[in-house]
């Protein structure tokens, strides 16, 4: 009996010994990882790249003699490039935007062009490829008004849609010089919509009030819970028509070669169709544009990367988890104008 107990008491130190340098070592791992929390911008030399794509391509279709003749011709060749200067060449600076419904990206685009603004002058280009079907009005304004910047600063714009920049989209493509599009890339869909689904009759078969307190006629016009009166639906109707003759003006603005009556009644088209109707500016893949300036340029793509702790992860958890709930199932209901 006394040798259990012995075993047992050991067992218990040993457990509680065990916790304590866990408990230690986590401490230590969430402290370091804390400090190398950062946010920074990475950068990828394209035309590297693609010169090594072409380098890697042709060492394994020669022979053995014409593969110790191309490598010294790559050394020479490395060689030159590092004793020339690029001070004077065209620079080509590449950012992405892969658009969601609520711009999320839009807070890395804003670091992005503000990092090219550092560097690029008005002999330079920037390339943004925009991959987005729309979202919220307040967050592809923004977005637009980042591609702005690079525009009003004099340096060439040119927007690249490989796969869709509708609505909102679309919104930000107009800021560019010039708009290239794939031949079955969507674009266009020039118009607002909202949506919600309305409880408040469900809720009166039910006998459960709802009471929703505002100061200002008009503070909300209609709502998920409570009563969608005639008065409010109408405003709200007034509402998005005004800010469809904005996302008008601010279309026509950019490009009043088009026929602006046609294509701003919310359909979208194909590329090869686009380009009939003066959506875009050519039927060109961002690839194709790419490589063919890299032969010339210096092809930089810049890119803003936020890295999250250990911490903040683990911490993280639980709020993303209720996020993907119920909460964020309400706030999905929420009426919101989208473009």
């Amino acid at each position: 009996m006394d040798a259990l107990q012995s075993i047992g008491v050991f067992a218990a130190q040993t457990f509680l010994i065990l916790f304590a340098v866990i408990a230690v070592i986590l401490v230590i791992a969430l402290l370091a990882a804390k400090a190398s929390h950062k946010s920074e911008i990475q950068i990828e030399l394209l035309h590297k790249r693609y010169k090594n794509f072409r380098h890697l391509l042709k060492a394994h279709t020669v022979t053995k003699s014409e593969r110790k003749e191309l490598k010294k011709k790559l050394k020479e060749e490395r060689k030159a490039l590092e004793s020339k200067s690029s001070d004077g060449d065209k620079k080509i600076f590449v950012i992405d935007f892969e658009g969601d419904v609520k711009a999320s990206a839009v807070e890395n685009l804003r670091e992005e062009v503000t990092a090219v603004l550092t560097l690029a002058t008005p002999s330079d280009e920037v390339v943004v490829r925009v991959e987005s079907p729309g979202g919220v009005v307040h967050g592809y304004g923004l977005a637009a008004s980042q591609l702005l910047r690079i525009r009003e600063k004099g340096i060439p714009l040119t927007v690249c849609v490989d796969k869709v920049a509708a609505s909102g989209g679309y919104l930000m493509s107009v800021t560019a010089n010039k708009i290239l599009c794939a031949p079955f890339a969507i674009v266009g869909s020039i118009g607002v919509v909202a949506q919600l689904p309305n409880l408040h009759r469900l809720l009166k078969k039910h006998d459960v009030d709802y009471k929703e307190y505002t100061a200002g006629e008009f503070k909300r016009t209609v709502s998920l819970l409570g009563e969608i009166t005639d008065k409010g639906e109408e405003k709200f109707k007034q509402q998005l028509e005004d800010t469809h003759v904005l996302f008008k003006s601010f279309v026509s603005r950019f490009r009043p070669q088009m026929n602006l009556a046609e294509v701003a009644t919310g359909e979208y088209w194909y590329g090869e169709q686009a380009l009939t109707k003066l959506l875009v500016d050519e039927i060109r893949t961002s690839d194709d544009y790419l490589l063919t300036l890299s032969e010339k340029h210096q092809v930089v793509k810049v890119k803003f990367e936020h890295h999250e702790s250990f911490s903040d992860k683990l911490t993280g958890v639980l709020g993303k988890a209720l996020k993907k709930g119920a909460l964020s199932a309400v706030e999905e209901l929420e009426t919101r104008r989208f473009l």
